[in-house]
């Protein structure tokens, strides 16, 4: 990398000179899996009455459920982030920062770009409706679209909590990760004996927050210090439990279905996953060392939060202009619309990549304290943060339509204004 490409991507927030890169290239791992099963999974084609229908092909395979347990990378992701959590506060305690300097400072890396992307979705689903688009339509690829922003309201609530849950760790790290792991079991048995599935809604708490546990064990050390034979042991325990709760119907086989709203699978799925990790740690740091792996993590890993938030339109935008060609849309499932993945996905990447140059600028606002200003007071901070939580967790209930879209996009408008320095 060449030493403009390495500023801009710590200003960025990905720091590729620190010793452990496995971390940045596991995280931009797991980006580009989500956008390769988004665009296995939107399947858009004409029905016998002529009319728009979506399906899922990749779910309809039988050997998708075996692979999800593989391709369902969210575990992985939330602990990495809690890894970088938990070095980002322990630098920072050492230089004198706050807890609300800590949660700003994690905040302003999504508030802004969260706010770009919810003001298109409100132009676009507005437009749409007003141009007398079919509301079945517009209503499903607008729920579609609006899958990931889940992610917004665990990203937050993990932060928040992350100085506390840190503590904790430091404390008592085992008796503090199976507290977490006791609570979301509780979560699933009570929504399977009631089957009342807002239940398990507490989980979006308890799940997430037992994956970012893991990853302070990785900043701990102890992840690369308990031996193979440790983690293959646990590893294959996680996953044993995980057979098992599939064997009796507490799980789905497909772990997609795991995780709205998510089940402790998930959590031995991020035990699994996180051993794997450990015990790849060698080779892939080997890897990170080539200059290949390093331009791949710095290409994506700069504008990581652009490519998630932005992924799914963009492939939608070109599923919708081939379905304006004729014969430029194959049966979904069917050879031909296997065949023609490749090319959508370099078109959806080409298109991506274009509006990153735009849009990735939100994602590096500054987070320092210009002269004449000072830090905005803690209880801004912590508004922000329950502005940023609500909208998208309105979202992942209800789905995303056009109220909730402007709802979020002016939620998220404050936030960046609450977020702000204050006069001195």
């Amino acid at each position: 990398m060449t030493t403009a490409q390495t500023e801009r991507a710590a200003a960025a927030g990905l720091d590729l000179s620190r010793r452990d890169l496995v971390v940045d290239g596991a995280r931009v791992a797991c980006v580009i899996v989500v956008v390769l099963a988004h665009l296995l999974l939107i399947g858009v084609g004409v029905d016998s009455s002529g009319a728009f229908a979506i399906t899922k092909p990749l779910t309809e395979q039988p050997w998708f459920p075996a692979v999800s347990v593989v391709g369902q990378v969210m575990p992985l992701f939330f602990a990495l982030g809690g890894f970088a959590a938990s070095v980002g506060w322990t630098s920072l305690q050492r230089r004198g920062g706050t807890y609300s300097d800590f949660l700003r400072g994690r905040l302003l890396r999504l508030a802004p770009p969260a706010a770009v992307v919810f003001a298109f979705f409100t132009v676009a689903i507005g437009a749409a409706r007003l141009l007398g688009a079919p509301s079945g339509l517009v209503d499903a690829v607008a729920a579609g679209v609006g899958t990931p922003l889940w992610f917004l309201a665990a990203f937050v609530l993990c932060q928040a909590a992350a100085p506390a849950m840190i503590a904790l760790h430091r404390r008592m790290p085992l008796r503090t990760l199976s507290a977490l792991a006791a609570a979301a079991v509780a979560v699933d048995a009570v929504r399977l004996a009631t089957d009342i599935a807002a239940v398990g809604l507490l989980n979006s708490a308890f799940v997430w927050l037992f994956a970012q546990q893991l990853g302070f064990f990785y900043a701990d050390g102890t992840l690369l210090r308990v031996g193979r034979r440790a983690l293959v042991a646990y590893g294959v325990g996680a996953l044993a439990l995980l057979a098992a709760g599939v064997a009796t119907k507490v799980y789905a086989p497909d772990m997609l279905q795991n995780q709205y709203p998510p089940l402790f699978a998930l959590g031995l799925i991020g035990v699994a996953q996180l051993c794997v990790l450990g015990l790849a740690h060698p080779l892939l740091t080997a890897v990170m060392r080539t200059r290949v792996a390093r331009g791949v993590t710095f290409a994506v890993g700069s504008r990581l939060m652009t490519i998630y938030l932005w992924h799914l339109p963009c492939i939608v935008a070109v599923i919708g202009c081939c379905l304006l060609v004729p014969g430029w849309t194959p049966a979904p499932g069917s050879a031909a619309w296997w065949g023609s993945r490749p090319l959508v996905l370099v078109a959806a990447a080409a298109l991506l990549f274009a509006l990153s140059l735009v849009v990735v600028r939100f994602e590096r606002t500054p987070t320092a304290i210009p002269a004449g200003r000072r830090r905005p007071p803690a209880w801004r901070v912590l508004a922000a943060a329950a502005l940023m939580y609500l909208a998208p967790f309105l979202v992942m209930v209800h789905g995303l339509d056009l109220v909730l879209a402007a709802t979020a996009l002016a939620t998220y408008a404050l936030a960046v204004v609450l977020l702000r320095p204050v006069r001195a």
